[in-house]
């Protein structure tokens, strides 16, 4: 089976399929909190999550989001110059804060020009009643989807990285948002300490079965300035070779679900704050060469049927 010239449907190919042109994605910042940084749940954020809240490429919070979508289409034109974009709320919890606050937020987004969608990411925890009316109404005006971070299924390794909330909560979310008919699409992170091939795969299995529209596939990476780092310094655990990680991913696609939309199949660290691995800096070589092993098996999303 063929998505364009993948064997997996790739993000860039349901946009193209949808809006019939490449769509850009503006990474924004709300000026959001989370629970597990303003005190509720906890200090620190995740282990892994730095002080821009995995959110090292979107604008700044210092404009207004009219501003941040003029200066990320003005950063990415020089790329791409599609004239469609996605409004992305990307780091922090975009949906903890007042309703009045998100809707305006929300609304302004989805009113700029060259807009056709809006995506927020969040946590499961915090998508109360009155936001869901408020993601509901969204969803009937433009192209909506929520990310929800669940990053593993397995408790242990979830209070190793301060998730702050259990497995059953994320599958609630996920049957309200599903009963909205909203579009779901789901964080993974591969390489988390402790956790085998097997424990990974599972995860994968498990988000495969949640009748949802997408998934993030990330790599544990560890940057400066987050506890992760801190704690791999004093305590070094293993972290996947690229060789290891490009095995993963193409494992991971067999099982999805033919009509899962894949949004990502790495993760982007920053380079002046990367510390491991540091063979991820070269994206386009990774992709490539997930694309070639699946080539090498004759393999393609969904050959392994779990769902």
């Amino acid at each position: 089976m063929m998505w364009g010239d993948k064997r997996y449907r790739s993000f860039n190919y349901e946009m193209k399929k949808t809006f019939k042109s490449k769509v850009i994605k503006l990474s924004l910042d709300g000026g959001f909190t989370c629970p597990n940084r303003d005190g509720t749940l906890g200090k620190r954020g995740c282990i892994f999550c730095g002080e821009e809240g995995s959110g090292e490429f979107a604008a700044s919070r210092c404009l207004d989001i009219r501003e941040q979508i003029e200066s990320q289409k003005k950063l990415l034109s020089k790329k791409w110059d599609t004239g469609k974009y996605i409004a992305y709320f990307q780091n922090f919890t975009n949906t903890y804060s007042t309703y009045e606050d998100l809707k305006q937020k929300y609304y302004s987004a989805i009113s700029q020009e060259g807009v056709v969608g809006l995506a927020i990411a969040t946590r499961p925890d915090c998508l109360s009643e009155n936001v869901m009316d408020l993601l509901e109404e969204i969803n009937k005006k433009t192209f909506f989807w929520v990310e929800l971070g669940l990053q593993t299924i397995h408790e242990r390794t979830a209070k190793f990285i301060r998730r702050g909330y259990s497995l059953d909560c994320y599958d609630e979310a996920v049957r309200q948002l599903n009963k909205r008919n909203i579009k779901v699409a789901t964080h993974l992170i591969f390489g988390l300490p402790n956790e085998s091939r097997e424990d990974i795969l599972s995860s994968v299995k498990y988000v495969a079965a949640t009748n949802t529209w997408g998934v993030k596939f990330h790599l544990l990476y560890i940057q400066k300035g987050t506890d992760l780092y801190e704690s791999f310094k004093k305590s070094p655990f293993h972290i996947l070779s690229k060789e290891e990680y490009i095995s993963l991913i193409v494992d991971g696609i067999e099982y999805l679900p033919p009509d899962m939309v894949i949004h990502r199949l790495t993760g982007d660290g920053k380079r002046t704050l990367l510390v491991e691995p540091l063979w991820s800096l070269d994206k386009l070589r990774v992709l490539s060469e997930i694309d070639m092993e699946l080539r090498r098996r004759d393999s393609y999303q969904g050959i392994k049927k779990v769902y």
